[in-house]
């Protein structure tokens, strides 16, 4: 950057002029992440060129005095770069270092998880979620009378979501040796130290029915459930729903969104 001259950075300026143009646009119109980091890239690259514009430049070392040129050099061009780049050849080299430049400026930036949580939640604040084939690796009630065990893969996703989600676990049990299974499995994932879940927020019933009633009376803004049933029955009343599936399905409904795990819909 410090070979660039004053005019360097006059083009400079005058391309992200033409780039901002094209940004704001995109950005009036989509409103999405990717946007709304392009233009705190573009703030940057602005301060970051005035502020080289401002710098004075180092003063000159004092020219030794010219020689006469002699008869064997003085057919030889005094500007070495005239020679290496010939006029139409030397302005695409400049336009080249000014997109450089720009394009240095405005690299695409990743969104973090807690910004893709967010985003596809739609900022909803109330969470409930079932256990059994979302946040458990078992899959039916059976299988936790023996054990219950977290996918490690989920827990990522699930912290962020209870960093600004009022979030409750539900399952159906068969018994009280499989609740006190459950939640040894998840005080031992560090749900509830790690995260903003307490062991209040988790509900058990006998039932699927029972499972059903929790939700609606908790109202919440998304309900995550395996069960195909349920989240059709849910579907009148929730404003948003995620099935969680490894076949894939028709839609239930417009309302009803479907993966084939909790962490693949926050991929990103």
């Amino acid at each position: 950057m410090a070979d660039y001259s004053k005019e360097d950075f006059t083009q400079l300026i005058k391309r992200i002029g033409a780039y901002l143009s094209d940004k704001v646009s995109k950005f009036l119109n989509t409103q999405d992440i990717g946007s709304v980091w392009a233009i705190a890239g573009l703030a940057v690259a602005v301060i970051f060129t005035w502020r080289l514009l401002r710098t004075p430049s180092e003063p000159r070392r004092r020219q030794p005095k010219h020689q006469a040129p002699s008869s064997s050099n003085s057919g030889v061009n005094s500007h070495p770069d005239a020679n290496l780049f010939p006029s139409g050849v030397t302005s695409s080299y400049d336009d080249s270092r000014a997109q450089t430049v720009i394009d240095e400026f405005f690299q695409p930036v990743k969104p973090t998880l807690g910004q893709i949580v967010r985003q596809k939640l739609s900022d909803g604040r109330k969470v409930t979620c079932r256990l059994l084939g979302v946040i458990l690796e078992e899959s039916n009630p059976q299988e936790l009378q023996n054990q219950a065990t977290v996918r490690s893969s989920v827990l990522d996703v699930l912290l962020e979501i209870t960093k600004f989600c009022d979030l409750y676990l539900m399952e159906t049990v068969l018994d009280d040796e499989s609740e006190k299974k459950v939640l040894i499995a998840l005080e031992n994932a560090g749900i509830f130290t790690s995260g903003g879940l307490v062991k209040d927020k988790v509900l058990f019933c006998s039932t699927e029915i029972g499972r059903t009633s929790f939700v609606r009376q908790l109202e919440p803004d998304w309900h995550i459930d395996s069960s195909q049933e349920i989240t059709t029955q849910l579907a009148r009343f929730i404003k948003y729903q995620l099935h969680i599936s490894t076949n894939k399905t028709e839609r239930i409904a417009s309302n009803v969104f479907s993966s084939s795990s909790l962490e693949q819909f926050f991929s990103g």
